[in-house]
């Protein structure tokens, strides 16, 4: 195996790790949370009870063709597509509770056909689609003959537009003051300061330029080809869940949802197909448990993209 460069902070398994980890994972799903499970998600979501989860991590395939670990996803015709997350959302929504929030990713070739699933599944009663997040995924060295693909989307289902847990404070963005200025009383007009400044906390939108793909030297980073930022899904898990709630993660990959949810006091459970991501996940779920710390997300703070 070629050695790493002395900055590579990649997380890869040993046959020590292999050996280790192999007895945490489980093959179906039981009630109790914090479970690495290790299968075909129609096989292990048709054992979840309906409505027993608070937050789902949606993370499928995009339409595109990819090979993970020992399989490939093949891409499909927009209409085999169009089946298929129908079938995965429907599966999805059984098992969340009526209060509970979905997020869905995509990229620009899934997310509209995603979005269309989405709108037959609203056309039921089954759901409401209330926002749609574009976070810039800026990694590669992109394209001679075309524009870089540099964005990627993240639908919000509920099951009721009415009932949903949304912790606005607990996501506000600290953005710098750069001309504080104070009313006729002399007092600070909706900002406040400290040692790094003028500042105020704001209201997040839904377009994010503070995120980081996780690449070599970051100790979260792993070589699976499509692996979301924790730092992504802790605010998503922040917003949207409480304290002992259970966040599920289909297609969990290296489990970085999961990862996320056990820095941040949440229960959870992932189920993923390939077993050498199960083990990798494993692994990192034991450092969770020892090393809370969150790239980006530090005092309760976001950080700016660094």
């Amino acid at each position: 195996m070629k050695e790493k460069a002395p900055m590579n902070r990649t997380l890869t398994l040993t046959e020590e790790d292999r050996y280790t980890y192999k007895d945490y994972i489980s093959y179906q799903f039981e009630l109790n949370e914090n479970t690495v499970i290790c299968g075909d998600f129609y096989e292990i979501n048709s054992q979840v009870p309906d409505k027993y989860v608070d937050l789902i991590l949606l993370d499928p395939p995009y339409n595109i063709t990819k090979k993970y670990g020992e399989n490939t996803f093949k891409s499909m015709s927009d209409y085999e597509y169009l089946l298929y997350m129908l079938s995965v959302l429907d599966e999805c929504l059984r098992v969340l509770k009526n209060n509970g929030t979905m997020y869905v990713c995509g990229d620009w070739k899934s997310s509209y056909i995603q979005r269309k699933a989405l709108e037959i599944l609203e056309s039921k009663g089954l759901c409401s689609v209330i926002n749609r997040i574009t976070w810039s995924r800026d990694k590669g060295r992109g394209s001679n003959k075309n524009w870089k693909n540099n964005i990627e989307d993240i639908y919000m289902v509920v099951k009721d537009k009415n009932n949903y847990t949304f912790n606005i404070d607990d996501v506000k963005v600290r953005k710098t003051v750069l001309a504080p200025y104070k009313d006729k009383d002399g007092n600070n007009k909706d900002w406040t300061n400290d040692d790094k400044g003028a500042y105020r906390m704001t209201c997040p939108s839904n377009i994010w330029f503070d995120i980081v793909v996780p690449f070599w030297s970051m100790p979260e980073n792993t070589d699976h080809p499509t692996q979301k930022p924790e730092k992504l899904y802790a605010k998503l898990i922040l917003a949207s869940s409480n304290k002992n709630d259970i966040v599920y993660e289909p297609f969990a990959g290296v489990f970085t949802g999961c990862v996320t949810a056990c820095k941040l006091g949440r229960n959870w459970f992932g189920v993923e197909y390939e077993k050498e991501y199960c083990l990798l996940g494993q692994k990192r779920l034991v450092k969770a448990e020892i090393y809370d710390t969150i790239q980006g997300f530090e005092d309760k703070i976001f950080k700016d993209k660094n």
